[in-house]
């Protein structure tokens, strides 16, 4: 029997203070380097005082949206993938871990276990490998796995956006929508622009490459689609004051319509689920924004529940646990997390 944690960010699913106010708290402590020189009275003061600033936002925008889908959408995804395991011949218990919300990691690692799990697989369902997000997740597991004292063997993946299926379920996401709204890539007047969740300047200078790997995801859908003019842009949470990845995706709608644009297509490409960040943040911000720059404005839908998709994650599933390459993966070393033999598609890429 073969364990596999699926983890995520997590988002609470209901717009109450209750959820919200610890939901922060979890990301802002998990993030306390970025402010270093503090007691751990200090991080506590200041964790609680960045999250009842950011709280009643972000309340806001998930009643906007009628809750994150995000655990939802996750679910589905589990159910899928133990699906297509099982039809390629493995058993597995398939659970989900979220970083910042319920089940936990630890809580997915107990699952695993009570299921008679007798080898763990750890799968973080971000496309591109962050600090934050891939490397936090993947550690956090080692300590569930630790702290649970469970002696069991842990492979681990880490980056998997040059997969070959996940490209063409994201260009494949991008024509049948602008086909749907009858909206011209090769219009001179439309720009296609990536939005990209940013990443605080710190991480990348401790050797995080998550920049680069978004910079070539984009380039590579973009000439799947037959591309050479589109946009990137990130989407920051600059709540400690500190310098974050750029452009700002504000910034690119006026970019964009500074360049003649009429239009924009923008395609969510950090990301696996339906969440604030796309719902509110682009679907009503971001949209405002464009309109303000008398730009028409369509957004992309994420491709959460693509039937491919469960066979991209089962592909790394196989490849962890194979002695040798599975599915045609070229699995390395990963260079972003090198402790406790993490696995990826990137390994010794974009040095």
């Amino acid at each position: 029997m073969i364990g596999v944690v699926l983890l995520n960010f997590g988002e609470p699913e209901t717009a109450s203070l209750d959820e919200v106010v610890p939901f922060l708290e979890r990301i802002f402590a998990s993030n306390s380097s970025l402010e270093p020189g503090m007691s751990e009275e200090q991080v506590r003061q200041r964790v609680a005082q960045l999250a009842q600033q950011r709280a009643p936002g972000l309340v806001e925008e998930y009643e906007e949206i009628g809750g994150s889908p995000l655990g939802k959408q996750a679910r589905a995804q589990a159910e899928a993938l133990a699906g297509e395991l099982a039809s390629r011949g493995l058993e597995a218990e398939v659970v989900i871990g979220m970083q910042f919300t319920e089940p936990s990691i630890g809580e997915a690692v107990d699952a695993a276990r009570a299921a008679g799990s007798e080898r763990l697989v750890g799968l973080p369902v971000y496309p591109l490998c962050g600090h934050s997000t891939t490397v936090a997740a993947l550690r956090d597991l080692e300590r569930a796995v630790e702290a649970a004292g469970w002696q069991v063997p842990l492979a681990q993946i880490s980056g998997w956006h040059p997969h070959p299926a996940y490209l063409a379920m994201r260009e494949d996401a991008i024509r049948d929508f602008t086909r749907s709204v009858g909206v011209d890539l090769a219009d001179p007047c439309t720009r296609l622009v990536f939005s990209v969740h940013g990443t605080p300047i710190k991480y990348l200078e401790a050797g995080s490459r998550y920049d680069r790997y978004a910079e070539e995801c984009c380039r590579w859908v973009a000439e799947r689609l037959g591309l050479e003019d589109y946009l990137l842009g990130y989407q920051n949470h600059a709540n400690r004051g500190i310098a974050w990845t750029q452009p700002e995706i504000d910034d690119v709608m006026n970019a964009a319509a500074a360049s003649g644009a009429r239009r924009v297509v923008v395609d969510p490409i950090s990301f696996m689920h339906e969440q604030s960040e796309t719902l509110s943040e682009l679907d009503l911000e971001l949209k405002e924004i464009a309109e303000e720059a008398s730009l028409e404005f369509h957004r992309v839908p994420i491709p959460y529940d693509d039937a491919r998709f469960a066979g991209v994650l089962a592909d790394h599933v196989e490849g962890a646990i194979a002695a040798g390459p599975a599915a045609g993966l070229k699995l390395r070393e990963c260079r972003c997390k090198p402790q406790g033999g993490v696995r990826c598609l990137n390994g010794d890429r974009l040095a």
